[in-house]
């Protein structure tokens, strides 16, 4: 990784400053915490030196973080990431909050909010307080610990290896196999890689195990009665409830469950099958060999698609892409020791955000490197906004920009495919969206349920799984893996790194679709909206984001049955007509 050769100059913290030790960044802390701020001048300019400082922190912590991803089986690079996380965070952060609580505090404050762009500094303060109610310094430690058990989490799942004939392949990788139209082979396939899972499926449930008394300590340390109340203040959802998140999972169960249903019936019979097994889900439904939109070894020339899929939406996108490339801000490939999935993340001095994913020849994996394009894409986008503080939106809105850019972009297909190819992609693609509709209310009522129920046994958490699979699931024979059917939910790293963080994409699912049907319309303008809410970044509140994409936020069944509707006749018109070629679309 290179620094973007756009990073501002600093102006407070020194440029020879090592953020790896903390007894040089205490005294800049310090400094921030003992300045004079008996003016509004003087406010605004301690705001912008803690802007600074807080941006060359999280970057180096992030870079740090990415190394740890890319390599988890080097022990220096191992030993940097959990230095930084045992004695750089935890020194930082009551630092960080006591600075939090100095602005919150001020008396020019009001004069700051009254501003011509007031209303960016009136976001900060309702996000401050919220973060000064709940902060503690006794939950730092226990962070310190939980954020340990994760990267045990990343490093059991990053280890996990499969000899399929007579090769050694990762999980992300097997996933060509269990497309083949070769019955008995895919069933090997998912087989092999199922037990390498449930080799370790104790091992992670004792992970789990682990997390939860910590969470559930840090959410009565800040005077709350569970973790889910913890995370709803930690996480700013002002504008939704629980309530509201057990209505949506209700609406699924109600408007989508029986449509995926429908489908697995429709799929049983094209494929000729009396019933569905785990490894049928994958497979084309008419035996046609696997969708491959570039060989493993070709990630450049699949980088090259992709950016002739952003210049089809808007060259200033492409170019943006381009420019990650050229910074070395892209690491696509899937190989030994690297974790798996896929993550954009913001490098906040440089300004510029760095894409991480396990490509292995899927066109899930061109649908991954759209999602991650279009959260890179926001980072940009927003990084004219002078405090790191306000950069970031509200994560349902950040996910907007990352599926919006999926739907958007699954009309260019045909750059990697034939028109009939392209065809089969739209609907593969529309299909996942119907079928992750169930998966994330079921992720999602899922940990409502264990962290509302904080001392369960692993053995009613399993119970509960079962219940939830039974609600939202699909029409799958699990005889003979139960234990697999069981065990499913080790699979979904956010249950392990960012609990509740789940919903957030299915409300954006709901409105990248409003954006994607605008889009059938005017093209133009859709990509006009998108872009000019990216730049808001975090200054305006989540319904004013949506507001500003030209879309609602609303997640109730009015507004999911039509886009349901909608998706289902896409996946019908997908499966009887090829993609056309498309005319470029020239947007700025």
């Amino acid at each position: 990784m290179s620094k973007s050769a756009a990073t501002p100059t600093r102006q407070f913290v020194p440029v020879d400053l090592d953020a790896s030790q903390l007894d040089q960044l205490a005294p800049l802390y310090q400094n921030l915490l003992d300045r004079t701020l008996d003016s509004l001048a003087q406010l605004q300019k301690w705001l912008a030196d803690f802007s600074e400082l807080a941006a060359v922190v999280d970057e180096y912590g992030s870079r740090c973080y990415i190394a740890k991803s890319c390599h988890t089986d080097d022990e220096q690079i191992e030993k940097a990431y959990f230095h930084f996380i045992e004695n750089v965070e935890p020194g930082i952060k009551p630092l960080h909050f006591q600075l939090q609580k100095r602005l919150i505090d001020n008396p020019h404050l009001p004069a700051l909010i009254n501003q011509p762009d007031g209303h960016r500094f009136a976001m900060l303060a309702r996000q401050w307080k919220a973060d000064i109610e709940i902060f503690r310094p006794q939950n730092v430690p226990i962070e310190t610990q939980i954020t340990k058990l994760v990267t045990q989490y990343d490093k059991t799942m990053g280890a996990m290896m499969v000899e399929f004939d007579g090769q050694q392949y990762t999980l992300p990788q097997m996933g060509r196999f269990i497309e083949e139209p070769d019955r008995p082979r895919r069933q090997k396939a998912w087989e092999q890689m199922t037990n390498r899972r449930l080799q370790d499926r104790e091992k992670v449930d004792d992970l789990f195990q682990q997390l939860l008394p910590l969470r559930q300590k840090i959410a009565k340390n800040a005077g709350l009665e569970d973790y889910r109340a913890f995370v709803w203040k930690n996480n700013k959802r002002f504008d939704y409830s629980p309530d509201d998140c057990n209505r949506f999972a209700d609406a699924i169960a109600q408007s989508v469950v029986p449509l995926v249903r429908a489908l697995d019936d429709r799929r049983a019979k094209d494929l000729k099958l009396e019933r569905l097994r785990p490894w049928d889900l994958a497979v084309d439904p008419h035996n046609r060999p696997p969708l491959r939109p570039f060989a493993e070894n070709e990630v450049p020339l699949f980088a090259d698609k992709v950016t002739r899929i952003f210049a089809r939406l808007s060259p200033a996108l492409a170019q943006q892409f381009e420019n990650l490339r050229a910074t070395g801000n892209l690491d696509l490939e899937s190989r030994r020791g690297k974790q798996p999935g896929g993550y954009q993340c913001s490098l906040e001095e440089s300004r510029s955000p760095f894409i991480f994913m396990n490509a292995a020849g899927l066109q899930r994996d061109v649908e991954t490197l759209l999602h991650e394009g279009g959260h890179a894409f926001h980072c940009l986008a927003a990084a004219g906004e002078p405090l790191v503080f306000l950069r970031h939106a509200p994560m349902e809105f950040c996910e907007v920009a990352s599926m919006s850019m999926e739907a958007l972009a699954s009309d260019h297909y045909d750059i990697f495919y034939s028109p009939a190819e392209a065809a089969r992609a739209r609907q593969t693609y529309f299909e996942g969206i119907i079928r992750f509709f169930p998966w994330m209310a079921t992720i999602d009522q899922f940990q409502h349920w264990i962290y509302t129920h904080p001392d369960h046994t692993s053995a009613q958490r399993t119970e509960k799984w079962l219940e939830l699979m039974d609600r939202f699931g699909s029409k799958i024979d699990w005889s003979g893996y139960e234990q697999a059917r069981a065990a499913a939910w080790q699979r979904q790293l956010h249950l392990f790194h960012a609990p509740f963080y789940y919903v957030e994409y299915g409300i954006a699912q709901l409105g990248a679709l409003q954006l994607w049907m605008k889009s059938r319309h005017d093209p133009h303008q859709a990509i006009s909206n998108y872009r000019s809410a990216l730049a808001l970044g975090g200054t305006r509140p989540l319904p004013k984001l949506f507001e500003a994409a030209g879309i609602l936020f609303d997640f109730s069944q009015r507004t999911l049955e039509p886009l349901v509707q909608a998706i289902n006749q896409e996946i019908e018109l997908s499966s009887t007509t090829p993609c056309p070629a498309h005319t470029p679309h020239r947007h700025g």
